[in-house]
């Protein structure tokens, strides 16, 4: 692995994303939207905003960061951007690593944006600090990245990688335990909850805005969400094949 190489292709993503004023307004106005649009939602009924909305600043950032990801590396692989990088003597985790720096910059502007929006401006409120919904905002964008370089892999248009939303992550969000506890499921629902990475992800975000003590347990939590990112970028390691040139 050559540190040259790895900041060459975060240097050369991120360039490009600068270009592309829609992916931006995607990554970094959008989510702080949707959060002043929830506010509204329940204008009268606060106590439903601050349970919805703290666990969502840190949410957001992994949905967007899906999308955009799936699609950017998907437009590598279709433009033959990426058939040319691997013609080239650089590894695959120079490549990979590249764009996790890349989206790793992105992410952490994307939840700056949406905690400063949610906490700062419109009175959500996190008894363990703002500053901790950031830091798990940050590992849950950085696991929708993982998932999105993943899938992009599995789709041939950028239609077909939008598919994989209601595919791959409405469910997760609808079994996390963000709309109903997850004990009030069907027991097969529930017991399928626990092989679903969002799950822990939005554990931790609940934790992180309860008053009670934090414990052990978000301990497990981030380290599931972060268990869950590696494997998804060492499965997308597989789907990078060696050219010659």
């Amino acid at each position: 692995m050559s540190a040259r190489v790895t900041t060459a292709t975060a240097r050369r993503v991120l360039w490009q994303i600068r270009h592309d004023p829609r992916t931006v307004a995607l990554l970094l106005i959008v989510p702080c939207l949707l959060i002043v649009l929830l506010r509204y939602v329940f204008d009268g009924r606060p106590e439903v905003f601050q349970a919805i909305g703290a666990p969502l600043c840190g949410l957001f950032p992994f949905i967007v960061m899906f999308l955009v990801t799936s699609i950017t590396m998907l437009r590598e692989r279709t433009t033959g951007t990426l058939e040319r990088l691997m013609t080239l003597p650089l590894a695959k985790l120079d490549l990979l690593v590249g764009y996790a720096i890349a989206f790793g910059v992105l992410a952490t502007a994307q939840a700056a944006a949406v905690c400063l929006v949610g906490f700062g401006l419109l009175g959500l409120h996190a008894p363990h600090g703002a500053a901790l919904v950031g830091l798990l905002a940050i590992a849950n964008a950085l696991l929708g990245m993982a998932l999105g370089l993943l899938v992009s892999a599995f789709a041939r248009t950028e239609f077909q990688a939008v598919q994989f939303m209601p595919a791959l992550i409405f469910p997760q969000l609808l079994l996390c335990g963000l709309f109903v506890a997850r004990d009030a499921m069907a027991p097969l629902l529930e017991a399928l909850s626990w092989a679903l990475p969002l799950t822990y992800a939005y554990d931790a975000l609940a934790r992180a805005t309860d008053p009670a003590a934090l414990g052990s347990a978000i301990v497990l939590d981030v380290l599931v969400v972060a268990g869950a990112g590696l494997a998804s970028l060492a499965l997308g390691s597989l789907t990078l094949r060696r050219r010659t040139a």
